[in-house]
């Protein structure tokens, strides 16, 4: 890729990025979503042919949540299959008090958050929001995505997956909402998203 399109894609990057910044959505205090995603194993679970990699789904997942963050990808391998990230909260961290106390950004696929006191226990903090690596099962799917904004209430359906591309590359959610750090993102194969609140 010259560099001029490189320049060019970043431009756009950084026009997409201030226009969804002017658009976060206030739903005001109080917590939005007081149930945790749900979890169910899959068993026997057949792989699948999607977009060039093989898709082994791991555990059927679904979730209510609160949009804290979003950013969107092109440039990374990852990008072919999962172009957007969603950091999500729920329970205490879908309340708006709460998250006014926090820093939260994304970048290089990482969720990230600072603050100068905890407003919630630390490991409230942690276990109730993640960064979701996002791979729409269709067209409309895709829509849908387009279209979530920080702030917002969603709903998703779908599995929780692992990738792999002919060339050995390959890509596994985590199973858990209790882990941190690296591995500790889900990606997971949308199959229904709709906007609840916004």
């Amino acid at each position: 890729m010259s560099l001029r399109n490189v320049v060019f894609i970043a431009l756009i990057a950084f026009a997409v990025w201030q226009c969804r910044a002017a658009e976060i959505v206030t739903l005001g205090p109080g917590v939005k979503v007081d149930t945790a995603p749900v979890q169910t194993q899959i068993n026997n679970a057949k792989s699948f042919d999607f977009n060039d990699f093989l898709i082994t789904p791991l555990a059927d997942f679904s979730l209510q949540a609160k949009v804290l963050s979003r950013e969107d990808y092109w440039l990374d391998k990852e990008s072919e299959l999962a172009p957007t990230d969603l950091a999500l909260g729920w329970q205490n961290m879908s309340d708006e008090s709460v998250l006014s106390q926090i820093d939260i950004r994304q970048s290089g696929r990482w969720y990230r958050w600072r603050v100068e006191q905890f407003p919630i226990p630390r490991r409230e903090l942690e276990t109730q929001s993640a960064n979701m690596h996002i791979v729409p099962a269709d067209d409309h799917v895709a829509a849908m995505l387009d279209l979530v904004k920080s702030g917002q209430i969603i709903s998703l359906k779908g599995q929780l997956i692992k990738a792999q591309a002919i060339d050995g590359w390959h890509w596994q959610s985590s199973l858990s909402r209790e882990d941190t750090g690296a591995n500790a993102c889900e990606l997971i194969y949308v199959t229904e998203l709709v906007i609840e609140q916004s």
